[in-house]
């Protein structure tokens, strides 16, 4: 059987696993996501958790950055509202997300088995289409090609990136391909953005399609 995983419950899945994710959880109603953003601190993000939803920034499911009270409970109220005849989990409030945006991918194909997408996200993936791709396992020398190969390596190391570390987007390209290996009953993987810091390698968003429950 078919399963999806969205949202909160994709991200809490990655971390379980060993990923590192922005802090995130689901509110109910204005008073819960209020409460949720001052625990994060803020500034935060607020996107709408719907199975009907897939690509939020699409049909105006996100909001962002909400810096006080007032803005969350407003926030809370325009994504509620305003997707009629969507099923409404919830609204996700999460910790704002800074850095070089990466995207990272993943389809099993019938022939090859898994293939490992990787590139620049944010407007680079939309305007540049600058991804490279490796069948999986892959191995360190095959992570650092996978980064070279991209057309905007050359803004990966420039010296204005300073809190870009090459080998830790290589260790994270391995880590995705042991945990595809893990599980393979994962048929789709779309992890997008993910945000590159000084302090590390985030995940923000995410979706994951599988035959079977993992957890």
């Amino acid at each position: 059987m078919e399963r999806l995983l969205l949202g909160v419950d994709v991200l809490n899945f990655l971390e379980q696993e060993g990923f590192t994710v922005l802090r995130s959880a689901l509110a109910k109603d204005e008073n819960g996501a209020m409460r949720i953003a001052s625990g994060i601190g803020f500034p935060v993000a607020l996107k709408v958790s719907s199975p009907d939803v897939i690509h939020k920034t699409e049909i105006g499911g996100v909001r962002v950055p909400l810096n006080n009270e007032d803005e969350v409970r407003k926030a809370f109220r325009e994504l509620t509202e305003g997707n009629p005849g969507k099923r409404i989990d919830g609204i996700m409030v999460q910790e704002l997300g800074k850095g070089l945006e990466l995207i990272v991918g993943m389809l099993r194909d019938r022939q090859f088995g898994p293939v490992l997408m990787c590139g620049l996200g944010g407007i680079f993936v939309e305007a540049l289409t600058d991804v490279s791709f490796r069948m999986l396992p892959i191995e360190a020398k095959d992570a650092r090609e996978m980064i070279e190969e991209l057309k905007a390596y050359s803004i990966l190391i420039s010296p204005r990136q300073k809190g870009i570390n090459l080998s830790e987007i290589e260790d994270f390209l391995l880590k995705v391909s042991r945990f595809i290996m893990k599980h393979r009953e994962i048929q789709e993987m779309d992890l997008n953005p993910v945000f590159i810091t000084q302090s590390g390698i985030k995940i923000c968003d995410a979706r994951i399609k599988m035959d079977s429950p993992c957890f």
